[in-house]
């Protein structure tokens, strides 16, 4: 009984040891790329020496695709539980509609997956094929509800990939561009939250009106945070933080 409760806590301890590499090397990548950073700086930041990281992921390439698949399965499942807190009487176009400023009020607050996302496109082979072609349920079914959607309204007619471009871009643009985002708004916000928030308002209103919202159906949200969902009390995303402190310098990559 003893050895079985010991066996547990190792598994425990090493799954632990695993997350705790995992988070630090995603704000390392986001903040400095994927390329500046070494096993070595990894190891250093997390207190973990190089030989244990190297016993759980082998190469700092398999960090990566660690990452990378956390942040799609949690992203799978954060929309499917937007679209699950939809009511199912909803209209189709009202429901692309929360779905598409609830997904951007989510990455506009929790940076990280945009910035892997804009550091991979940097990148060639395997990596950006291997990001870049994750899909999966959420995806399928917000193509069905397009299609239903541009059969109810031909007249307006929308293309998702459109869409999904824009998203993009707006979460691209106030992640990357910080300082322009701030100073858009320095005489009306005193906060980079209330930036955020007037950023989001410029998506709301493009999105209501792509897809014929009326008034009364719009979100008019005070704060972001209140668009937000969390997953049964559970972190973001392993290593994905709002506010990840500034790390110290890096040293020459090493893989």
């Amino acid at each position: 009984m003893t050895t079985k409760r010991q066996g547990r806590r190792s598994a425990q301890d090493a799954e632990q040891t695993r997350q705790h590499i995992l988070r630090v090397a995603t704000a390392l990548f986001c903040e400095f790329g994927y390329a500046r950073v070494s096993l070595r700086t990894i190891s250093e930041k997390a207190g973990i020496s190089h030989s244990l990281i190297r016993h759980h992921f082998g190469s700092k390439e398999q960090i990566w695709y660690g990452i990378s698949d956390n942040v799609h399965q949690y992203i799978d499942k954060y929309c499917q539980t937007i679209l699950a807190h939809l009511s199912k009487d909803m209209p189709v176009n009202e429901m692309l509609y929360q779905f598409t400023v609830r997904v951007l009020a989510f990455t506009l607050l929790h940076k990280q997956p945009i910035q892997l996302m804009a550091d991979v496109v940097r990148q060639e082979g395997g990596r950006f094929d291997y990001f870049i072609d994750k899909s999966g349920k959420v995806e399928k079914l917000i193509l069905h509800l397009t299609e239903d959607y541009n059969q109810r309204f031909p007249e307006n007619a929308i293309k998702i990939w459109e869409i999904k471009w824009q998203m993009i871009m707006f979460a691209h643009s106030a992640a990357s561009l910080r300082p322009f985002l701030n100073e858009t708004w320095s005489q009306e916000c005193t906060t980079e939250d209330e930036c955020l928030l007037k950023h989001w308002q410029m998506c709301n209103e493009m999105m209501a009106a792509k897809f014929q919202i009326p008034e009364s159906s719009r979100l008019q949200p005070q704060r972001l945070e209140d668009l937000v969902l969390r997953l049964g009390g559970q972190e973001i995303i392993t290593g994905i933080n709002q506010n990840s402190g500034q790390s110290s310098a890096l040293e020459k990559t090493d893989n």
